[in-house]
């Protein structure tokens, strides 16, 4: 994973169409989501008949004619590079190259979306009216190795913020693991920017709140504070999974904790870098707060709705005749 880095410029895992330039500057860019085979007969059954081979040649002849047609149209948008969402089979391709035109053939559609969203360009369908086209641009494409696969980078997008994460681990495994963690983040992120507001990390928040819930229970009568004790035990578990996962003492860390946020130190936290209590705000440690929010919210919900429940009936596994064979 020490190989993985962040990449100025957005890539697409697709690769040049043959005899086409492999790097291109100053690029026009035209996104299509259309068909660039010849157009064939999808009726089911249907059938054409002809007397004589060269009729068959001549049906050849008006699909390339045909095709031309439509090359000639996409090239008349002044555009230099051609991605299409759908194939681009070996007549259209080698048309573009004599055009000098880099065409990019089945950019899925995650990609082609995303490509439009950077390069500030519209994805059409039909060519008839170029001047109402608006083209995606960009300072570079080119085709660029990362270990063993090719991949093309485009690079001086409008959109200046587009970068890509560049994932390389030892297994799959790995990787998948990795691209979860990091589409957590990046969601975390998401929610920060919508909502500011944070706290402060390390369980310093759930200590925080069990002590205030935890004298709350005090002042509740009736069985109902043993509900509330519950709770509190519960809030107060998430610094105990923290020590665990770190591989440190639990017991004794969160009884440090629990001392210090009683004795005013509403700030400290665990530092797993060290294996202490240290002070969240002096280290930097914060949370969205609108993900905490929603992790306690989630979490009382699911236990009311188990607490609802007042018996299980569990169906006996339905037994299976024997199998006499012969």
């Amino acid at each position: 994973m020490t190989d993985s880095y962040l990449d100025e410029g957005f890539l697409l895992d697709k690769k040049v169409g043959v005899n086409q330039p492999k790097r291109m500057e100053n690029c026009k860019i035209l996104l299509a989501n259309t068909s660039m085979d010849t157009d064939k007969i999808k009726v089911f059954g249907s059938r054409v008949r002809v007397d004589a081979v060269s009729k068959v040649a001549e049906l050849e002849l008006a699909e390339k004619q045909k095709m031309q047609e439509k090359v000639k149209n996409i090239v008349a948008h002044g555009c230099n590079v051609f991605i299409n969402r759908q194939l681009i089979y070996n007549y259209p391709e080698q048309l573009f190259a004599d055009h000098k035109v880099m065409a990019i053939e089945h950019a899925d559609f995650e990609g082609i979306e995303r490509l439009a969203l950077v390069t500030g360009g519209e994805i059409v369908s039909t060519f008839g009216c170029p001047d109402k086209v608006k083209l995606g641009t960009c300072d570079v494409i080119e085709e660029i190795m990362i270990g063993e696969d090719k991949l093309l980078k485009f690079a001086g997008v409008p959109l200046g913020e587009a970068c890509t994460i560049v994932l390389r681990g030892a297994t799959q495994q790995i990787l998948d693991e990795a691209e979860r963690s990091l589409h957590d983040a990046l969601c975390v992120l998401t929610q920060t920017v919508k909502e500011p507001r944070t706290v402060f990390g390390g369980g310093s928040a759930e200590m925080l709140m069990a002590n205030v819930v935890r004298d709350l229970a005090s002042t509740v009568a009736g069985k109902e504070s043993m509900a509330v004790e519950a709770y509190a035990k519960a809030l107060q578990m998430l610094p105990t999974i923290i020590a665990d996962n770190g591989g440190y003492d639990s017991c004794e860390l969160v009884a440090e904790l629990r001392a210090a946020h009683k004795s005013g130190h509403i700030t400290c936290g665990l530092d797993m870098q060290l294996g202490r209590v240290g002070d969240m705000q002096k280290l930097g440690i914060t949370e969205s707060y609108q993900v905490k929010r929603q992790m306690v919210a989630s979490a009382t919900e699911a236990a009311e709705m188990i607490l609802r429940v007042d018996d299980v009936i569990r169906a006996a596994p339905r037994k299976r005749a024997p199998d006499h064979g012969h």
